[in-house]
Protein backbone atom coordinates (compact mmCIF):
# COMPACT_ATOMS: atom_id res chain seq x y z
CA UNK A 1 0.00 0.00 0.00
CA UNK A 2 1.34 3.70 -0.80
CA UNK A 3 0.12 6.70 1.16
CA UNK A 4 1.42 10.49 0.51
CA UNK A 5 1.28 13.83 1.49
CA UNK A 6 1.40 16.58 -0.51
CA UNK A 7 2.99 19.85 0.23
CA UNK A 8 3.51 23.54 -1.65
CA UNK A 9 7.04 25.81 -1.98
CA UNK A 10 7.32 29.18 -3.20
CA UNK A 11 10.75 29.48 -4.54
CA UNK A 12 12.44 31.36 -6.83
CA UNK A 13 15.75 29.82 -9.02
CA UNK A 14 17.67 30.11 -12.19
CA UNK A 15 19.23 27.22 -14.45
CA UNK A 16 22.72 28.25 -14.39
CA UNK A 17 23.92 25.53 -17.12
CA UNK A 18 21.33 26.71 -19.52
CA UNK A 19 22.00 29.33 -22.52
CA UNK A 20 21.66 32.79 -21.42
CA UNK A 21 19.00 33.17 -24.13
CA UNK A 22 17.10 30.92 -23.02
CA UNK A 23 14.00 31.96 -20.01
CA UNK A 24 14.83 29.61 -17.06
CA UNK A 25 18.60 30.95 -17.05
CA UNK A 26 17.32 34.17 -15.64
CA UNK A 27 15.84 34.37 -12.15
CA UNK A 28 12.09 33.30 -12.15
CA UNK A 29 9.71 31.59 -9.36
CA UNK A 30 7.51 28.29 -8.95
CA UNK A 31 4.75 27.58 -6.81
CA UNK A 32 6.36 24.46 -6.62
CA UNK A 33 3.72 20.90 -5.50
CA UNK A 34 5.63 18.11 -3.74
CA UNK A 35 4.35 14.65 -3.20
CA UNK A 36 6.42 12.75 -0.58
CA UNK A 37 4.66 8.65 -1.20
CA UNK A 38 5.75 6.39 1.85
CA UNK A 39 4.76 2.55 1.30
CA UNK A 40 4.75 -0.53 3.35
CA UNK A 41 2.67 -3.15 4.92
CA UNK A 42 -0.64 -1.99 6.42
CA UNK A 43 -0.68 -2.25 10.08
CA UNK A 44 -3.46 -4.62 11.11
CA UNK A 45 -4.24 -3.07 14.52
CA UNK A 46 -3.57 0.78 13.35
CA UNK A 47 -5.37 0.11 9.84
CA UNK A 48 -2.63 2.81 7.97
CA UNK A 49 1.20 2.51 6.52
CA UNK A 50 2.35 5.61 8.25
CA UNK A 51 0.46 7.98 10.46
CA UNK A 52 0.30 10.95 8.15
CA UNK A 53 1.54 13.40 10.90
CA UNK A 54 4.89 11.61 10.68
CA UNK A 55 5.43 12.91 6.87
CA UNK A 56 4.05 15.76 7.90
CA UNK A 57 7.29 16.52 10.80
CA UNK A 58 9.73 15.35 8.43
CA UNK A 59 8.51 17.82 5.75
CA UNK A 60 8.74 20.72 8.62
CA UNK A 61 12.81 21.57 8.29
CA UNK A 62 12.58 21.26 4.49
CA UNK A 63 9.70 23.64 4.24
CA UNK A 64 11.86 25.68 6.74
CA UNK A 65 14.64 25.34 4.55
CA UNK A 66 13.37 25.77 0.90
CA UNK A 67 9.99 28.07 1.34
CA UNK A 68 9.87 31.73 0.01
CA UNK A 69 13.51 31.26 -0.97
CA UNK A 70 16.09 30.99 -3.91
CA UNK A 71 16.85 27.43 -4.22
CA UNK A 72 20.53 28.63 -6.17
CA UNK A 73 21.22 29.56 -2.54
CA UNK A 74 20.57 26.12 -0.94
CA UNK A 75 23.33 23.89 -0.44
CA UNK A 76 23.37 21.10 -2.91
CA UNK A 77 20.86 22.92 -4.93
CA UNK A 78 23.43 25.05 -7.70
CA UNK A 79 21.82 23.93 -10.18
CA UNK A 80 18.11 23.24 -8.95
CA UNK A 81 16.32 21.64 -12.20
CA UNK A 82 12.82 19.90 -10.38
CA UNK A 83 15.45 16.31 -11.26
CA UNK A 84 17.97 17.75 -8.86
CA UNK A 85 15.27 19.07 -6.49
CA UNK A 86 13.91 16.03 -6.38
CA UNK A 87 16.91 14.15 -5.57
CA UNK A 88 18.03 16.67 -2.75
CA UNK A 89 14.38 15.98 -1.01
CA UNK A 90 14.94 12.17 -0.91
CA UNK A 91 18.44 12.72 0.15
CA UNK A 92 16.96 14.45 3.30
CA UNK A 93 13.85 12.72 3.80
CA UNK A 94 14.50 9.16 3.22
CA UNK A 95 16.52 8.49 6.68
CA UNK A 96 13.45 9.97 8.47
CA UNK A 97 10.85 8.25 6.68
CA UNK A 98 11.15 4.28 6.65
CA UNK A 99 9.37 2.95 3.21
CA UNK A 100 9.86 6.41 1.12
CA UNK A 101 9.07 5.19 -2.27
CA UNK A 102 8.93 8.02 -4.08
CA UNK A 103 9.05 12.16 -4.79
CA UNK A 104 6.69 14.06 -6.88
CA UNK A 105 7.64 17.74 -8.03
CA UNK A 106 5.44 19.23 -9.74
CA UNK A 107 7.01 22.75 -11.23
CA UNK A 108 4.20 24.05 -13.16
CA UNK A 109 0.38 22.42 -12.96
CA UNK A 110 0.99 20.43 -16.05
CA UNK A 111 5.36 19.47 -15.83
CA UNK A 112 7.21 17.53 -12.90
CA UNK A 113 9.29 14.39 -12.68
CA UNK A 114 8.99 11.88 -10.43
CA UNK A 115 12.26 10.19 -8.21
CA UNK A 116 11.82 6.97 -7.27
CA UNK A 117 15.60 6.89 -5.56
CA UNK A 118 17.55 5.16 -8.64
CA UNK A 119 20.29 7.11 -10.01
Amino acid sequence: MEIFNRFHLECARRLPNLPSEHPCARLHGHSFQIEVHVAGPLDPELGWVLDFADIQRAWRPIHAALDHRCLNDIPGLDNPTSEHLAMWLWDRLESELPGLAKIVVMETRDSGCIYTGQG
